[in-house]
């Protein structure tokens, strides 16, 4: 019931990272995936040779979500290539920490243009290239839910319009039999959130299972919703951040 077999999948923000480990587990599940990649030219021809290791197709398009340009040219090319998409994976994101007396109106602007409006634009312009029976997944984040630290108020603003947006797309596709999903990790090991960071001892303490997560963690999940098995769900939020939230 996980079989993706025959699926096309487009993974945004999927050079490192959870995006990474993502775009891997689908090809691992049988589908030929597309993702996008901003800077990192070398970590995302890697993921390629990874996918293309499990005989599957896959390939990476350099493009920033928060333009709406380069967002219709990486969907364009995914369908092109890829003959069409069933999956789309929203993980491309941002983060800036501030009070909201201290962040500027740049970076405001950022968090806004890259995690809410370019969430929106992928998915609009995804849609239109959906069959029946396809998916879309959102990566959020456990701080939709709860704000542990002063600093992270508006980064939790933009993961909680994603909830709103899951809730709302899932509404709009269920004629279709399309099911839109949130996913929300909590503290991954990543090179963003290394094991000699600053918070790193904190987010341990903060999850009950005393341990922060892998990218391959949450991309089991992902994997999951993208499949069959989880057919009956739409407008959900999977929280996966170790007891973080309990």
């Amino acid at each position: 019931m996980t079989d993706l077999n025959g699926k096309r999948a487009l993974v945004t923000g999927g050079s490192r990272g959870i995006g990474a480990a993502i775009a891997v587990e689908l090809a691992n599940q049988g589908a030929d995936v597309a993702f996008s990649y901003q800077n990192d030219a070398d970590s995302a021809a890697d993921i390629v040779r990874q996918i293309e290791a499990k005989r599957r197709r896959g390939f990476a398009v350099q493009a920033d979500n928060a333009d709406p340009a380069a967002v219709k040219r990486l969907v364009a090319e995914a369908v092109a290539k890829l003959g069409g998409l069933d999956i789309l994976v929203n993980n491309a994101g941002t983060a800036r920490t501030g009070t909201i007396a201290e962040l500027s109106l740049d970076d405001i602007d950022t968090l806004l243009h890259i995690n809410v409006r370019g969430a929106v634009l992928v998915a609009q312009t995804v849609i239109p290239h959906l069959p029946e029976g396809g998916r879309i997944i959102f990566i959020g984040s456990n701080i939709a839910e709860r704000v542990p630290f002063p600093q992270l108020t508006m980064y939790a603003v933009t993961k909680s319009a994603q909830l709103a947006l899951t809730r709302g797309l899932s509404r709009e596709l269920g004629t279709r039999n399309i099911t839109v999903n949130l996913v929300q990790p909590g503290p991954i090991r990543t090179d963003l959130n290394p094991a000699d960071g600053a918070l790193n001892d904190v987010n341990i303490d903060f999850t009950a299972l005393k341990r922060v997560g892998q990218p391959h963690e949450i991309a089991s999940v992902v994997s999951f919703l993208a499949s069959p098995a989880a057919g009956f769900m739409t407008g959900s939020a999977i929280t996966a951040d170790g007891g973080f939230n309990a």
